[in-house]
C-alpha cells in the first residue's frame, strides 16, 4: 500500500471519530466535558498531519517527520484519554466536583486556564455515560490512539517497512 494511501486511511478513520462523537453529541444528546473536547483536538491534529502528508506524498525522511507528529499528536491524545479513564475509575468519594461547560469557561476565563482546568478533568469527565463492548467513550478513544501512536512509530523507526510502503 502506497504511503499516500496509509496516511488517506488515517484521516479517513479520524475524520469518522469525529462524525461519531458529534453524532454522540447532536443527536444522542451525549454533553462532551472538557477532557473529551480535548480528545476531539487530538484526533483533529493527527487527522490534519495525516491529510497534509498524504497530499504531500512524503519521501522517506518526510514520511519519518509525519510519523513523528503523528505519534506525538497521538500521543498527547492518548494522555488525555487516559487521564479520564483514571477519572472514571476513581472511588465516588475521591471523584472531583463538576464544573462549567466548556462554552462557558471560553467566555470568561482566559484560555491557558480553560486548559488548565480542562487537563484535570471535573466531575463530568468521570461520568461514564456510555459504553460499547464493555468500554466506556475514553476507552475506545485510548485504543484508537495506541494504534495511531504505533502506526507513527512504525514510520518513524521502520526503515525497511518504509521503503517498501513508498516502492510497493
Amino acid at each position: 500500500m502506497k504511503v499516500r494511501a496509509i496516511f488517506a486511511l488515517v484521516f479517513i478513520v479520524c475524520a469518522g471519530l469525529l462524525g461519531v462523537a458529534f453524532y454522540m453529541e447532536h443527536v444522542m444528546g451525549l454533553e462532551p466535558c472538557p477532557l473529551c473536547w480535548l480528545q476531539r483536538f487530538g484526533f483533529m491534529g493527527v487527522g490534519l498531519v495525516s491529510l497534509l502528508a498524504a497530499l504531500h506524498g512524503p519521501g522517506e525522511v518526510g514520511v519519518r517527520v509525519y510519523g513523528l507528529l503523528l505519534a506525538v499528536t497521538a500521543g498527547a491524545g492518548l494522555g488525555v484519554a487516559g487521564r479520564q479513564l483514571w477519572l472514571q475509575n476513581l472511588p465516588a468519594d475521591q471523584v472531583p466536583a463538576c464544573g462549567p461547560s466548556v462554552d462557558y469557561m471560553l467566555e470568561v476565563l482566559p484560555f491557558m486556564e480553560v486548559l488548565s482546568t480542562a487537563l484535570k478533568g471535573t466531575g463530568d469527565c468521570a461520568a461514564v455515560v456510555w459504553r460499547f463492548l464493555g468500554l466506556s467513550i475514553p476507552g475506545w478513544s485510548a485504543v484508537f490512539f495506541v494504534l495511531l501512536v504505533i502506526m507513527g512509530l512504525t514510520m518513524l523507526f521502520h526503515r525497511g517497512r518504509v521503503k517498501n510502503w513508498l516502492v510497493g
